[in-house]
């Protein structure tokens, strides 16, 4: 299990380097500046839980822990679903997205707490 939220971690950090640069380059001229702003919020939230995806696999590995796994699932889904949903906000400009965002944020507020509890445990 903290294998497999490590590679996750680097997964989404490359991702998250690739999508920083995108919006950088390639979206720039094409977006609003406030939908440039989501962007760029989606592209530092995802490379931070990226670090502590692959920290919650590292305890994982270390201490056995079930706490640091479902933490670290919870960044992964925090990911997919807050940083997800802001690019598809930035490239679609459907508002409506933005109604999700806060589900992703409770996902990484739990993760936050989990990891919490797993170095309490630990």
């Amino acid at each position: 299990m903290g294998h497999a939220l490590i590679g996750a971690g680097a997964l989404l950090g490359f991702i998250g380097v690739a999508a920083g640069a995108f919006g950088a380059h390639a979206i720039r001229a094409r977006v609003s500046a406030e939908r440039l702003d989501n962007w760029k919020t989606a592209a530092d939230y995802q490379l931070w839980h990226a670090l502590a995806t692959i920290a919650s696999g590292l305890i994982t590995v270390r201490w056995a822990s079930g706490a640091a796994a479902v933490a670290g699932w919870c960044f992964v889904g925090g990911v997919v679903v807050f940083s997800g949903s802001l690019y598809a906000l930035a490239l679609t400009d459907r508002r409506k997205l933005g109604a999700i965002t806060p589900f992703g944020g409770v996902l990484f507020l739990a993760g936050w707490a989990l990891l919490l509890v797993a170095a309490i445990r630990g």
